[in-house]
């Protein structure tokens, strides 16, 4: 079930989600969750992807200002 990712897989745990059929697979995956930091990833990725966004609509914005 460990694997190391950068970010966060969100097709990698929901496929873990759905093979967790027990109790012991279910507190397993949780554990998981736990020490792959899997919130903090995915807060990370977010941010991330909001500061491209802003970049990109800043860098858009200052382009049609010079046209």
């Amino acid at each position: 079930m460990r694997k190391q990712d950068l970010g966060f897989d969100y097709h990698r745990y929901h496929r873990l989600l759905c093979e967790a059929d027990d109790d012991d697979k279910r507190l397993a995956l949780i554990d998981l969750l736990i020490e792959e930091k899997a919130r903090d990833r995915l807060a990370a990725q977010r941010a991330s992807d909001r500061a491209a966004m802003t970049a990109q609509t800043i860098a858009t914005v200052l382009k049609n200002g010079r046209n």
